[in-house]
């Protein structure tokens, strides 16, 4: 299993709105990923900082997503939200409890 987890950084003001448009635009999209298993969004609403983990079966369902375009779709939808851009990472799950 992967990880990909991505930092990123909103105005204060429009984290409700990101959520909103993450539950609105992005449940359905990765839903139907290949691969997909969970995700979790957290994040402090004081602060505007959002952590996203998504976990998928292999690398290659993971890298997939983003080659699929979904990913630069996502990125153009929160762009005005954002006060830097996102970074992203993936790692191998090794332990999960």
């Amino acid at each position: 299993m992967y990880a990909r987890i991505v930092t990123s950084q909103f105005k204060p003001s429009s984290v409700e709105h990101a959520i909103t448009l993450w539950q609105d635009s992005m449940n359905s999209s990765l839903r139907q990923a290949k691969g997909f298993k969970e995700a979790f969004v957290t994040g402090d609403r004081q602060t505007g900082k959002a952590v996203t983990i998504t976990l998928w079966e292999t690398e290659i369902d993971a890298t997939e997503f983003d080659s699929s375009g979904h990913y630069q779709h996502s990125l153009e939808l929160f762009k005005s939200l954002f006060t830097a851009p996102p970074s992203r990472e993936q790692f191998e799950v090794f332990i999960q409890i």
